[in-house]
């Protein structure tokens, strides 16, 4: 094994991830968001997913890194709201505690136009779109990650559709963009509670599932990532504990690819190293912890991330292929065609057809579906 030197456990397994050190994977998804926010046009986009996937975290290692991210960092404020808060029950506080987000970005704090704009009162939905235009008016962008989009839906009176049509027409002006974080579709809850505001139809909906194994395997070697800091830092009075492949294989034996689980997992493993406690002593403690969760889903055995990797999850990311030449497509779109690309690979294989009727077969199949 090799050892390791910590100060801590390492692994966070209750709330959103705030040290960017400890954020692992979700390449594909903060392009996406950084390619439709540095875009020609900016499009919002709504990222939904099942609790403790990661959501939060995403949105805000995005607020985090995003000024190395994209070409022209001036041109953009970006700030990270939850709506968990009670101060986003009422419209107008929402429009507030957007305000307050604003003005406390360097950039917005230098251009006293927009200060004036955000603290107008009272800050109703007339006055913000106002302030919006100052915005576009002075060539900022603000890009507003929303988390838990969903809670609003408890405030129907608060928020109808008179509120949702306001924003799409702040969007669709290029007023601002947004990166809505929800536990579902968001136009599946437009359907749930009878909205009909134009708001909903996002173009660009983009689920977050598990991790890629990469990514995994990146996460679970996290101690040894701190050990190496730590060494740089010259940090004393550390401890030493022992952590190697055995710890990694068990962590990802436990927790598969999902990040909440191989959290717990790692916490566990790193907590019985520490203790001189054995591998039934994690399982068993592990086995508690998923009990204690309300998605009996997410214990899920490793036997079915992998098939349900070599089914789905293989064949979408293959089909994600064209969207690189700049189409958009939903995932069902790209499993098709994944699995199509994924059948001619094994034609060819086996001699069944020649490689140049493959090739030419395929651009063609891209031709049609990118139209």
């Amino acid at each position: 094994m090799n050892p390791g030197v910590l100060t801590s456990n390492p692994f966070v397994a209750g709330g959103m991830l705030q040290n960017p050190r400890l954020f692992f994977g979700r390449k594909y998804e903060l392009n996406a968001v950084t390619s439709r926010m540095a875009g020609p046009q900016p499009t919002s986009i709504n990222i939904y997913g099942d609790k403790r996937i990661g959501k939060s975290s995403l949105l805000y290692h995005f607020v985090q890194t995003w000024e190395t991210r994209v070409p022209d960092s001036s041109r953009y404020v970006v700030i990270y709201l939850s709506l968990q808060s009670a101060s986003c029950q009422r419209e107008e506080d929402f429009y507030l505690s957007v305000a307050q987000e604003l003005i406390s970005r360097p950039r917005v704090r230098t251009k006293p136009s927009l200060i004036n704009a955000l603290q107008v009162s009272p800050l109703n939905r007339q006055a913000f779109s106002v302030a919006m235009a100052e915005f576009k008016n002075q060539g900022l962008l603000p890009v507003i990650c929303l988390d838990d989009f969903q809670v609003l839906f408890k405030y129907s009176q608060e928020f109808n559709d008179g509120f949702y049509d306001n924003l799409r027409s702040l969007m669709d002006n290029n007023k601002l963009m947004l990166v809505i974080a929800s536990l579902k579709k968001l136009d599946i809850y437009a359907k749930q509670r009878q909205l009909t505001s134009s708001f909903f139809n996002l173009g660009h909906v983009l689920k977050l599932d598990e991790l890629t194994p990469e990514a995994a395997k990146e996460l679970v070697c996290l101690p040894l990532k701190n050990s190496y800091n730590n060494q740089t830092n010259n940090v004393s009075n550390t401890q030493v504990i022992a952590w190697g492949t055995a710890e990694q294989d068990l962590t990802l034996k436990l927790g598969g690819y999902h990040p909440f689980l191989l959290q717990i997992a790692g916490g566990l493993v790193w907590e019985a190293r520490q203790q001189g406690e054995k591998n039934n002593w994690v399982e068993k403690r592990f086995a508690e912890e998923l009990k204690r969760l309300p998605r009996a889903r997410m214990g899920s055995p490793r036997w079915w991330w992998g098939l349900r990797w070599l089914i789905w999850d293989l064949p979408v990311r293959i089909g994600r292929i064209p969207k690189f030449i700049g189409n958009s497509l939903d995932d069902w779109s790209n499993w098709f065609l994944g699995i199509v690309v994924l059948g001619a690979i094994i034609a060819v294989v086996f001699g069944l057809v020649t490689k140049s009727n493959t090739w030419q077969w395929l651009l063609n199949l891209v031709n049609k579906v990118l139209g």
